[in-house]
C-alpha cells in the first residue's frame, strides 16, 4: 500500500518505535501508514495469520469466508489504497434475496445492491496479507503472540513494554516502545486496559460500546459438482433472513475465485448467537444446520460441516469517533467499532489514528 499525498504523513523528525496490538484491517492500515511515515512498527496478534475477521477457513472442499462476507467502498482514501493492489478485489454480483420465515419463502427477490460488493480473490484474507507482507518480510509482525499486559518500562519511564504469551504458554517481554496502539475489538481492548491498570477513563468509555457475537456455520456439498448437477437448493446465491436463528446465508462457490464445489456460509442472528453464546459447538451446529435446511431446502447431508464463534462480530453501538489518541499517555485505539462495523470503517479508523500520531 504505497504512500500517497492524501494518505501519508510527513516524514517525522524523530522516528518512534510503535507497538500495534491486533493485525486485522485497522491494525494493518495503522501499522502500514506509520511505517510509510518513517516510524518503526511492531505488530502483535494472537492468531496464526493476519486479517482478523477478514478471515479464510480452509477445508478439503475449498475455502470459506467465516467472518467478513464482502465489503463496500465509499471513502476515496480506501479506494486509493485498494488501487495499489489491482486485480486482487473483484465485484461479487450475487443475486441476493430476502427470505421471510422458516419455510424459505422469498419476500423480495433479486434485491439490487445500492453499491458494488467486493471480495478479495482467491480468499478473503488475501488483501490484508498482501498489505502486511512488507511488515512481515521485515520481521515486524509477531503472530501467535497474545499481549497480556501493557506497562511502563521500569528503566525508561517514557517508554512502554508488553508482556506476552506465545506457543506452549511461553512468556516474553517486549520493550522499548514509544507508543502503543490497541487495534483490538472493544471488549478485548477494554479488558487489556483494565488488567494492565492503564487509562481507566478510556476503559470506562469502551464499556458503552455494544458489539454482538455471531455463530457461523460452514457447509460443503461436493456432490453438486457432478456434470448433471450444477448446484443444490435455491436459485439465489445470498440471502438476508428473518429466521430467528439465521441472519445471512451465502453460497461461497458463487464468489469470484472460490472454486466450483458447492459451499455455504451461514451466519446466525445477533439475538440467537447471544442466547447460545456458551453452547458447545456440536449443539450449535445441529441447530443451525436444521435452520439452514428449512430456509434453503437443501436437506442433503453435507460432506463437511463446522462452526466458528465470533465473540465480537458486528457493532450495535459505536463509540462515535474514528479513533482515540492520548498524546500524553502515548496510547491509541482504532477499530471498526469506533464508527461502525464495515471493513472500510476499520481501514479509516486505522489510517486516521496513524495520521494523528504522526
Amino acid at each position: 500500500m504505497p504512500s500517497s499525498p492524501r494518505t501519508a504523513p510527513h516524514r517525522p523528525l524523530n522516528p518512534r518505535h510503535i507497538a500495534v496490538i491486533g493485525a486485522g484491517m485497522a491494525g494493518i492500515a495503522c501499522a502500514r501508514t506509520l511505517a510509510q511515515a518513517g516510524h518503526r512498527v511492531t505488530v502483535f496478534d494472537k492468531n496464526q495469520v493476519v486479517g482478523g475477521r477478514m478471515a479464510t477457513r480452509g477445508s478439503p472442499f475449498g475455502t470459506f469466508d467465516p467472518g467478513t462476507q464482502y465489503f463496500t467502498v465509499r471513502d476515496e482514501r480506501f479506494a486509493q489504497a485498494l488501487a495499489t493492489t489491482p486485480g486482487v478485489c473483484k465485484p461479487w454480483s450475487a443475486n441476493t434475496v430476502r427470505v421471510l420465515d422458516s419455510y424459505g419463502r422469498v419476500t423480495a427477490a433479486g434485491l439490487s445492491a445500492r453499491e458494488p460488493h467486493w471480495v478479495p480473490a482467491p480468499a478473503m484474507n488475501t488483501l490484508p496479507m498482501l498489505w502486511a507482507k512488507p511488515l512481515q518480510d521485515g520481521g515486524s509482525v509477531a503472530l501467535q503472540t497474545r499481549v497480556t499486559r501493557i506497562e511502563h518500562d521500569p528503566i525508561q519511564a517514557r517508554q512502554w513494554q508488553l508482556r506476552t504469551v506465545g506457543n506452549g504458554d511461553s512468556q516474553r517481554v517486549f520493550s522499548g516502545f514509544d507508543a502503543v496502539v490497541l487495534a483490538l475489538p472493544a471488549a478485548p481492548a477494554q479488558a487489556l486496559l483494565h488488567d494492565s491498570q492503564q487509562a481507566p477513563g478510556l476503559a470506562k468509555q469502551l464499556a458503552a460500546v455494544r458489539v454482538a457475537p455471531c455463530w457461523t456455520l460452514m457447509l460443503a456439498f461436493p456432490q453438486a459438482v457432478q456434470p448433471t448437477l450444477t448446484h443444490l437448493g435455491p436459485q439465489w446465491n445470498a440471502a438476508r433472513s428473518t429466521h430467528h436463528r439465521i441472519a445471512w446465508l451465502a453460497r461461497e462457490s458463487s464468489k469470484p475465485g472460490r472454486g466450483t464445489i458447492e459451499r455455504w456460509t451461514v451466519q446466525a442472528s445477533d439475538a440467537w448467537s447471544h442466547e447460545h453464546l456458551e453452547d458447545d459447538a456440536p449443539r450449535v451446529q445441529a441447530k443451525l444446520l436444521r435452520a439452514f435446511a428449512e430456509i434453503s431446502g437443501i436437506r442433503t447431508e453435507p460432506a463437511h460441516a463446522e462452526v466458528h464463534l465470533w465473540r465480537n462480530a458486528q457493532t450495535l453501538k459505536p463509540l462515535g469517533k474514528s479513533h482515540v489518541w492520548q498524546a500524553e499517555a502515548r496510547l491509541g485505539l482504532c477499530g471498526d467499532y469506533l464508527i461502525g462495523h464495515r471493513v472500510e470503517d476499520a481501514f479509516v479508523s486505522g489510517l486516521e489514528l496513524a495520521l494523528s500520531m504522526a
